[in-house]
């Protein structure tokens, strides 16, 4: 492996080795400390600040601009007829400085029934020292999606998406940047129940993202990308004809195989070769169905595996919101255990939203995270210019 790769790989680790540093001395935590490995982390990440403010939760929230990454299903429910969004994330701010996520979204309904939407996704890992050289790493992601109403309450969305990594920015010829197909199968569910004189609105949604290829760097050994479920809840009340509430919850799970963790009596060979038969020569198919059943703490470890989100979000007549959440991931995960806040402000051309993360675990580099959102509503600016 080379130098490049050496020191990308620590730094997007980085996250997950500061909960081991966090629980040294804890030898039941570090020894059984085994957290779901993927390539293309870009694609993990949340992108836009809405979702981040209420604890990285979207599978059911009220349609956006943004739904893209969450759950494209829900752009046929959509108000205004089409968008834009800008989104930028800098990422692990208290490693580096940067480091960060690019992101573009848009959609276009057709008809009262259909849309299609897209993504561009740039990550960049900014300034890397190999050597002698300077390179500049970086992931990027593009993506489609269709989507449609097949009822007044219920849509579905395939998307198709590609991926591009490199990791060692040609530092050497023993790498070679990476890419990789796949798809989302996403659907919603949206219908107003009556709560006393209320008319609230209840939303359900799943999204089983990145079904596809493995990526390879040039090695022996190709990666699985993170292939994911996603489910939510949201229920949306309407305190009077100015205000509403809303309170939202997701749980996912990489549905990517655990590395087998070595065992007591097993020399370094020995393993090495059980890792390559049953994790690496495993197809991303085949570990989709394995990652149900595969934890070495059994049941209990399966449930660890679930990543679970809570959020809220009060609005204002339409034009102002605030916003608050909380995630959580396992000790033997990651511990990425964060409360969130923001805020988002609305006018007839565009919205701004931003959103902070608060640690709750020691040494944790998304602490102090900010994301910033810029979001334009076509109908706003097709009614701005016919007033002119």
């Amino acid at each position: 492996m080379s130098k490049a790769n050496k020191y990308l790989i620590a730094a997007l680790a980085a996250s997950q080795l500061s909960t081991v540093s966090a629980y040294a001395g804890d030898d039941d935590i570090k020894d059984k400390f085994n957290p779901i490995l993927t390539a293309v982390i870009s694609q993990s990440i949340a992108a836009d600040a809405r979702a981040a403010a209420m604890g990285d939760l979207g599978a059911a929230t009220d349609p956006d601009v943004n739904s893209q990454s969450w759950n494209p299903a829900k752009y046929p429910f959509t108000i205004s007829r089409a968008g834009l969004a800008l989104n930028y994330t800098p990422w692990l701010r208290q490693l580096v400085n940067d480091i960060a996520l690019l992101n573009a979204t848009g959609y276009m309904r057709i008809g009262d029934y259909q849309a299609i939407s897209g993504s561009l996704r740039y990550f960049s890992l900014g300034d890397v020292t190999a050597g002698t050289m300077q390179v500049k790493p970086y992931e990027l992601g593009v993506d489609v999606a269709y989507s449609r109403m097949l009822s007044e309450k219920f849509s579905a969305a395939v998307a198709l998406r590609y991926m591009y990594s490199d990791l060692s920015g040609h530092y050497d010829d023993n790498t070679t940047p990476g890419s990789a197909f796949a798809a989302d199968i996403a659907c919603f569910y949206n219908n107003y129940v009556m709560m006393g004189s209320r008319e609230c609105q209840l939303s359900l949604g799943m999204n089983i993202s990145n079904i596809g290829s493995k990526i390879n760097y040039g090695d022996d050994y190709s990666y699985f990308i993170p292939t994911n479920l996603r489910l939510g809840f949201s229920f949306m009340v309407p305190i009077n004809e100015f205000n509403r509430f809303s309170i939202s919850a997701d749980a996912n799970k990489l549905l990517v195989p655990s590395k087998p963790l070595k065992r007591e009596d097993e020399d370094n060979e020995t393993y090495e070769q059980r890792v390559r038969d049953q994790y690496y020569e495993t197809s991303s198919i085949s570990g989709i169905f394995k990652s149900f059943g595969d934890s070495e703490r059994g049941f209990k470890g399966e449930l660890e595996e679930i990543q679970w989100s809570l959020g809220a979000e009060y609005t204002y007549n339409d034009k102002f919101s605030l916003r608050a959440g909380y995630h959580h991931e396992s000790e033997m995960q990651g511990n990425r255990k964060y409360f969130t806040v923001g805020a988002g402000f609305r006018m007839n051309v565009m919205t701004i939203d931003a959103g902070y993360v608060i640690s709750t675990a020691p040494s944790n580099p998304l602490d102090q995270t900010l994301r910033v959102s810029l979001s334009f509503d076509f109908d706003g600016i097709t009614d701005f210019f016919r007033r002119r």
